[in-house]
Formats: structure tokens, C-alpha cells, sequence
């Protein structure tokens, strides 16, 4: 690797800098990733304060409260496993995935149930006069629970709810809900719409809606209005709640259940042989290191300059790097990052958990993460956990530059120079995602005009498309609509596995692919 490249400067950092901490961001150590999914390891107090925080800084937020049956839909469900890595907080609702965190040699505090963390954030909007709003329940179940908390918590000012027909998610009268959620104007935002119809729900929403803290609550809406019974209390501390309430509800919950275990029982397993396993020497090496008191401090030749960072990960990206390091994460985040990966040798469910948090916090500030050459051993670890889609990877320096370049620039625009070739198809490219369809719509719209009375036939080609979510597809469909207004055939072509997974899961292959 050269130590200098046209416009770098290298630049030598000691871990005396100034800068806040990957600890201190989480409140509680490093974030844990389990199958792919990046746990912030909080206890139910913390992630009280956490969310409080959030609600007094006034920006919108969600939260998930990530169970088994999360990760084992994120398997199969691309949108679900993108909102998991994009959610502001992520926390540990199922004491066996606290065993697996054990298992896996980083261990979280504890399970934070979204049926315990509720009445406790209810109890602080009490307090501090926050005021909650309560969307989806069959209405009979959310007006009892409404009823339960003006008894139990008298001075709550509930700001609203609203039980929705049940509907698809594309179906749903968005506008409707929208307008009751301005109007109330909450603080606190607790849906009851299932998963991942809610999270899709909220990741399409959250942001525009601007309400502090959004969360999925799952049956917690059940739990309060009395209309289902939570476990006793030893075997909720026992991890064994799910058999009381698979004996409550078997035949809905049998089938679940079953697919879940079974996804944690093969995956924990492969997790572990593949990040945890270290050879007899390196154990050794790392008990004389503790034993020592010597540290290794991460201290890489950094290439920057105004806009970019560039640095080296050393051979083991682990928690005793992180840890003994803390105090370099998070600097230089009005940059972007390039890492080194290529000499990476090894990596835990904490590296991995720093990789989705560091990408988590750039994206926040408007800013990209880039893996340069990564290492077979960590090619091979995020192939498997289904996250190398969403990661930018590049072969070196130039490469990444400019895949940032490109990323920068409007994403999923289409091309403005049509030949008016009902045999050439145009291009969308990049995403298409809550975050910019409003953009791309207007760029779609003044296309579909343009060509009215000109042509009768168009093809959208989506080879270069790499993401779209739940507002990406209604805006594939309100396109078609509107072209067939103009008497044209809109139809989609070339769509990568990614898009076609989204697509597919809403079961509208027939109405948006072409063969």
C-alpha cells in the first residue's frame, strides 16, 4: 500500500486525541451483532434514558425491540435486515439471545422486553408530561387499553390512537394516518401493526412525521388492555415466557415458534465456530498481553485530507481492539471513511458490531463508509450474515472515491437524455428508499409527461437499482399507474436479487416484473 496519494496527507494519530468514545455512544460497551443484527447492549434503565434523550432532542427516532423472530424474518426479508442496521436503537428483547451474546463470548446485560419497557416509558411520560399516541390494535383492544392507562397512570395526556383497517401495507390510507399523527403531534409513537408491516411502517414515515421516538410494540398493546396474560414473573426470568404464551395462542404461534428455533439453533452455532473459535497461540498471546498490562493501541497511519479519511484495521478486529481503542471511534465524522480490511485475519460479533455502528453514524451525518479489499475471512463472515449488499466495497483508494462520488449525486435519478426508443429501456439507479422518493417521483412524473402521445411502450431498466424499500415499491406502482394514464405500457426489466426480494414479498411479481 503507497503512504501518500495525490490529494492525501498522511497524518499520525495518537489515542490521546480528543473524541468521544464507541462506549460512551452506546452507554454500555460495544454493540453486539447476533446473526447480523447489532444489539446495543443496554439494560432496560439505560435504554429509558437513551429514549429520553431522544424525545428532549426533538429528532426523529426508532427503535426496535429485536426478538428471534426478527432475525429470523431479516433472513428472508432484505427491507426488514436494512431497517434493523439503520435503527437508532436496537435492543434485546429474548433472554436466549442474551445466552447466545454469552455463548458468542460478549455477553449483553440483559433482556429488555418491549412489555417491560413500556410501562416504564409510559410511567416517564407521566412525569415529564410527554405525550404518547397509539396507532393499529383491532380498536376494541387499543380503546380498553386507553382505558387501563387513564386508571394506571392518571396524569398521562395521551395525544391520541387510532385503529386503522387492516389492511396491506401499500394498501393502508397512509394519507389518513398521517394527517391524525400532525395533528396530535406525540411524543412518544407505539405501533401495533405486527412485524415488519410496523417497522417498514415507520422506516417509511419516521422522518417526514418528525415524532421523537417511534416504536413497534408487537402484543404490548394486548398485554395493557388485560386481553392476554403475561408469563410469571420466574418464568419470564427463566427465558421460558414463549411456552405460556404458546400454550395461550398454539395454533397461531406454533409455526412461528418452531421456524425461529430452528433458525437460532443452526445459526448460533455457525456464528460462533466462524467468530468466536481462536487458536490455542493466540490465546495465549492475548492472556500475556492482559497479563502484561501492555496495550495494543490501534494506531494507524491515517491518509486525510478535507473530505476523506483513509485508515488500516490490524489482523484482529475484536473487542479487545475496540475496547483498549475507545477512544478513537467516532472522530473525523464529518469525513468518509475508507478502512483497510485486507490484513484482517479475524473478527468477532463485536468487529462486526463496530463495522454496522460505524456505518449507522456516517449515514447519520451525511457521510459513507467504504471497506477497501476486505480480507476473504470477513468477505466470506458478511456473505454469510447477508450484509455484504449494504456495505460499499471497493478494491482500492480510486475505486472508492469514486463509488462515493456516485453516491453523493441524487440517488436513483433517471436518465434526462431519452431517446424517445420504446426499444431502449432508462435506467434507475442507486436506491429508491423514503429518503428520496419524493425527489425521484418529481424526476419520474416529468419523464412520464414528456413522452405523452409519443410512445406507447417503456421499459424501466433496474440492473442498477440496488435497494428499494416499501415506499421505493408504491412509488414503482404509482408510476405504472400514471403512465397507463398517458396510454403507456410501463414495464420493469433486469431487477438485481435485492429488489426482486422486496418485490416478491408484497407478491407483485405479476403486476410490476416482465419476463
Amino acid at each position: 500500500m503507497p503512504t501518500e496519494e495525490a490529494g492525501w496527507k498522511p497524518v499520525q494519530r495518537s489515542q490521546t486525541d480528543s473524541g468521544d468514545s464507541l462506549a460512551n455512544e452506546s452507554q454500555a460497551g460495544v454493540p453486539i451483532a447476533i446473526l447480523g443484527v447489532a444489539f446495543d447492549p443496554l439494560t432496560t434503565a439505560q435504554a429509558v434514558e437513551r429514549i429520553e434523550a431522544m424525545i428532549v432532542s426533538r429528532r426523529p427516532h426508532h427503535l426496535i425491540t429485536a426478538n428471534l423472530d426478527f432475525l429470523a424474518q431479516a433472513r428472508r426479508d432484505i427491507e426488514l435486515r436494512r431497517i434493523l442496521l439503520d435503527a437508532h436503537l436496537v435492543l434485546c428483547d429474548g433472554t436466549p439471545l442474551v445466552w447466545a451474546s454469552r455463548w458468542l463470548g460478549h455477553a449483553l446485560p440483559e433482556r429488555v422486553a418491549g412489555s417491560d419497557l413500556v410501562p416504564q416509558l409510559l410511567r416517564l411520560a407521566e412525569e415529564k408530561g410527554y405525550r404518547p399516541f397509539f396507532l393499529g390494535g383491532a380498536p376494541e383492544v387499543t380503546e380498553q387499553a386507553v382505558a387501563n392507562l387513564g386508571a394506571r397512570f392518571p396524569g398521562l395526556k395521551i395525544a391520541g390512537y387510532y385503529s386503522p383497517p387492516v389492511r396491506s401495507l401499500l394498501e393502508m390510507d397512509h394519507d389518513e394516518i398521517v394527517r391524525r399523527l400532525r395533528t396530535a403531534q406525540p411524543d412518544l409513537l407505539f405501533i401495533s401493526l405486527g412485524c415488519p408491516k410496523a417497522e417498514k411502517w415507520i422506516a417509511m414515515h419516521s422522518k417526514s412525521l418528525g415524532i421523537p421516538v417511534a416504536v413497534g410494540v408487537g402484543a404490548t398493546i394486548d398485554f395493557l388492555a388485560g386481553r392476554v396474560r403475561r408469563a410469571p414473573v420466574w418464568m419470564r426470568r427463566a427465558g421460558i415466557e414463549w411456552i405460556f404464551r404458546l400454550l395461550q395462542e398454539p395454533r397461531r404461534l406454533f409455526l412461528r415458534y418452531a421456524a425461529d428455533l430452528r433458525h437460532f439453533l443452526l445459526g448460533i452455532p455457525k456464528q460462533w465456530w466462524r467468530m468466536r473459535r481462536r487458536p490455542l497461540a493466540e490465546v495465549r498471546k492475548s492472556l500475556c498481553r492482559r497479563l502484561s498490562g501492555v496495550a495494543q493501541i490501534f494506531n494507524p497511519v491515517v491518509m486525510i485530507e478535507p473530505w476523506w479519511i483513509r485508515l488500516r484495521i490490524p489482523r484482529r478486529f475484536d473487542k479487545e481492539m475496540i475496547e483498549r481503542n475507545s477512544a478513537f471511534w467516532k472522530k473525523w465524522m464529518d469525513r468518509h471513511w475508507l478502512l483497510e480490511l485486507d490484513g484482517v485475519e479475524f473478527i468477532d460479533s463485536a468487529g462486526l458490531g463496530c463495522l454496522i455502528w460505524l456505518r449507522k453514524m456516517l449515514r447519520e451525518a451525511n457521510r459513507e463508509l467504504v471497506l477497501l479489499a476486505p480480507s476473504e475471512v470477513l468477505r466470506r463472515t458478511l456473505k454469510w450474515l447477508h450484509l455484504d449488499i449494504f456495505f460499499l466495497i471497493a478494491s482500492d483508494a480510486a475505486e472508492a472515491r469514486r463509488i462515493i462520488e456516485n453516491e453523493r449525486q441524487t440517488p436513483g435519478r433517471p436518465a434526462s437524455d431519452l431517446s424517445f426508443n420504446p426499444t431502449q429501456p432508462i435506467s434507475w439507479r442507486g436506491e429508491i428508499t423514503a429518503g428520496n422518493a419524493a425527489e425521484f417521483w418529481d424526476s419520474v412524473a416529468a419523464q412520464l409527461q414528456s413522452l405523452r402521445g409519443r410512445q406507447t411502450q417503456l421499459m424501466v431498466d433496474l440492473s442498477e437499482l440496488r435497494f428499494i424499500d416499501s415506499t421505493g415499491l408504491g412509488l414503482m406502482i404509482r408510476a405504472q399507474k400514471q403512465a397507463a394514464r398517458h396510454r403507456i405500457q410501463l414495464r420493469f426489466v433486469a431487477a438485481q436479487a435485492s429488489v426482486l426480494n422486496v418485490i416478491r414479498l408484497a407478491r407483485l411479481e405479476s403486476v410490476l416484473l416482465t419476463d
